[in-house]
């Protein structure tokens, strides 16, 4: 008979074990844990993608695109752009341009780079036929960065101007000063010139001092009469960019595109620093780039507040930004201010030019595209606004101290209000070193974001283009950034400001709205809208922006890529094309030298799009059409862990393009768990391992082997 007192100490010891055993999987289940949670700590600090390398975070990103869309052009293209279009009513077309035009294409750029992990030169695999767009793309880029980095260099040669305790350029001085130097010139009656200076009052408006030879004009009696004979005063600050600066108009040589002059050293050494610059920037790829806009792409609106505040401190700043925001509903009814509108949200935007398909490529998979897009294009497009009330209180301020109308001073924008207007302000403010220090700094910084991505992008397709080189990005980084600096010399000769007038008008013009129509056509007509939204959604998921459902957006999106963003565009290049207009100044032949530049592009995409149909295998023109407008089995994400996502809404999509050996069912999602894995049954285990030359591992329910690797 059992001993009863035998039987209680067995179940107390089997209760015993049983509390062990739940304490042993207590501990087990959270050590799992804690082990995850630092797995996905380490998978979300370090590169998703080890061969191409990824952003260091997700700000990194944010602020490198922030700093790529606001550029110099917020700052001196946007301001004069909307008064001149009708004030305060120019913000309607362009708020409609970005909604319609500038977000989409933002947008598609973005999710394309992201979703194939490629640059501009390769992400075109969905589609072969338009593999030119990219090469389109990196041409713009690099022509581009070719003359962005002579304005930065501008830009440096005044900072360094501006340590002094008085500016060069506050007053007329020898021997850059001409005699039409606003200090030299006074504005007088014309008997004062005769009857208190013995000077002789013309009847071209002037008074002159004929005691020498040839007679030097004193003042101005009749300003009206005297601009009708091309008589005007001018800034010292004018007098100093164009003589001292650039060497213009030093000599009888009419220095152009035609006589280009020397070289000037001082512009070299500037230029050789902001290459110098950018290459020690890129040279260990976006790792280093991604922190060094932290400061580049944040002190620009820091600055931009700081003015702002001084501004509105100033006397007269209040009528400059009435005059900036003051609404003129009539021009609404000219088509050429909703062209201007379209035409400031590509440049202002970047768009379609290869930058945001670069930086992007470099994001990890399941990056929120969606709401970095809005983040960065509205505040893109919040800074070009805040930008003009900061321009225009110094406008009025200095309208206000020379007794003149806001719109005459304001002059033509771009580097004559950058380099001219604003500087000859901050000369009338106490501590007028310190403002111009800011403001300068601030270009530099706004340009070098700017820079950054332009030259990321050609050299991210060239290493996209040859793997191999990816080992020695920071030569190749080098020698792209020599060869551009050589490149740009010409820039710093007399005839400089006109060759950077040529490729400013038309290295990134309409040829980019080309590029803009082409990938809406390549993505919505082709590729097909509704595949690229399950694209996009296996990235992002079913939430955007943490809480709005996908699903109300991505139709928005499929409307604007297929019908509305690429009419809009055919319309603002058929009026682009209707109301051309050339550079006065430049020689006939100019033009010729500009539309190779803009042709070039759009040879690119033609071009390529013929070789590859050339040389596409098949024997007729329906099968050659196919292949050309079908992926190639590389197309998709970069990495099989992601690829098999895609496995689950397109039939035979192959996931490992470099194993292709195994078919797309090979690989299975387990417990949550992406592994790779081959159906059984249709080969031997020999057979797997003779493929993959790896070790697998029969699970559970007998159907599959699953990798070790994983």
């Amino acid at each position: 008979m059992a001993d009863p007192s035998l039987e209680v100490k067995v179940e107390h010891l089997q209760d015993t074990v049983d509390q062990l055993s739940a304490k042993v999987d207590s501990y087990h289940i959270s050590l799992v844990n804690i082990v995850d949670k630092k797995k996905k700590k380490k998978d979300d600090e370090g590169d998703e993608n080890e061969e191409r390398g990824n952003w260091g975070s997700k700000l990194d990103f944010l602020l490198s695109c922030l700093g790529y869309a606001v550029g110099l052009g917020n700052v001196w293209r946007f301001p004069i752009l909307a008064y001149e279009n009708g004030g305060g009513a120019f913000f309607i077309p362009y708020t409609i341009m970005l909604l319609l035009v500038g977000i989409p294409i933002f947008f598609l750029e973005l999710a394309l780079g992201q979703f194939s992990s490629s640059g501009p030169a390769t992400c075109w695999r969905f589609a072969p036929l338009f593999s030119g767009i990219g090469v389109g793309m990196v041409i713009v880029s690099a022509l581009v960065c070719i003359y962005y980095n002579m304005i930065i260099a501008w830009s440096l040669y005044y900072l360094f101007a501006s340590f002094t305790s008085e500016l060069p350029w506050a007053e007329c001085r020898a021997p850059w000063a001409t005699q039409f130097c606003l200090d030299y010139v006074k504005l007088m009656p014309r008997l004062n010139c005769t009857d208190d200076y013995g000077w002789s009052g013309d009847v071209d408006g002037a008074c002159y001092n004929t005691s020498v030879v040839p007679k030097v004009i004193k003042a101005i009696w009749n300003e009206t009469l005297a601009k009708s004979n091309d008589i005007e005063r001018v800034l010292p600050t004018r007098e100093y960019l164009r003589r001292e600066v650039l060497g213009i108009d030093q000599d009888d040589n009419d220095p152009g595109l035609g006589n280009l002059g020397p070289i000037h050293w001082q512009l070299v050494l500037c230029l050789l620093l902001g290459w110098v610059f950018v290459c020690l920037t890129l040279c260990k790829g976006v790792k280093s780039s991604g922190k060094v806009v932290y400061v580049t792409a944040t002190f620009p609106f820091l600055v931009l507040i700081i003015l702002l505040v001084r501004g509105v401190l100033l006397e007269g700043y209040y009528t400059g930004i009435e005059f900036y925001i003051t609404p003129h509903l009539e021009v609404l009814k000219s088509a050429k201010v909703w062209k201007e509108a379209a035409n400031q949200i590509f440049f202002s935007l970047s768009a379609s030019w290869g930058g945001l398909i670069a930086l992007s490529s470099y994001n990890k998979f399941h990056n929120d595209i969606f709401r970095d897009a809005l983040v960065v294009s509205f505040g893109n497009c919040l800074t070009s606004v805040f930008a003009g009330f900061v321009i225009f209180s110094y406008l009025g301020f200095l309208a206000n101290e020379l007794g003149a109308d806001v719109s005459t001073v304001a002059g033509s924008g771009g580097t004559t209000l950058a380099f001219v207007v604003y500087p000859f302000a901050v000369t009338k403010m106490p501590v007028s070193t310190l403002w111009a220090i800011l403001f300068f700094v601030m270009l530099v910084t706004l340009g070098v974001d700017s820079q950054f991505v332009l030259v990321e992008t050609v050299t991210t397709s060239f290493l996209d283009i040859f793997p191999k080189t990816r080992k020695f990005k920071g030569f190749v980084v080098m020698c792209f950034c020599a060869a551009f600096f050589v490149l740009g010399l010409t820039l710093t000769t007399d005839g400089g400001l006109d060759m950077l007038d040529l490729m400013d008008t038309y290295a990134g013009g309409w040829n980019v709205l080309i590029i803009a129509i082409c990938e809406c056509i390549a993505i919505g007509w082709v590729y097909g809208a509704r595949r690229f939204l399950r694209d996009i959604e296996t990235m992002i998921g079913s939430k955007v922006c943490g809480c709005l459902p996908w699903v109300a957006f991505k139709y928005i999106w499929a409307a604007c890529w297929c019908f509305v963003t690429p009419v809009v565009i055919v319309f603002v290049l058929i009026f682009s094309w209707i109301d051309y207009q050339r550079v006065d100044r430049l020689p006939q032949w100019a033009d010729a030298l500009g539309w190779l530049m803009t042709l070039s592009v759009i040879v690119a995409i033609f071009v390529v799009a013929i070789v590859k149909f050339c040389m596409a295998p098949g024997d007729s023109f329906g099968e050659k059409w196919r292949v050309v407008t079908s992926p190639t089995s590389d197309w998709g994400p970069a990495l099989p862990k992601h690829r098999t996502l895609v496995t689950q809404y397109v039939p035979n999509f192959i996931v490992d393009p470099k194993n292709d050996s195994l078919p797309a069912n090979a690989y299975q999602i387990e417990g949550g768990q992406t592994n790779l894995a081959y159906q059984r049954g249709r080969e031997s285990y020999e057979d797997i391992h003779k493929h993959t030359h790896e070790n697998w591992t029969l699970v559970s329910d007998e159907s599959i082997y699953v990798s070790t690797k994983f």
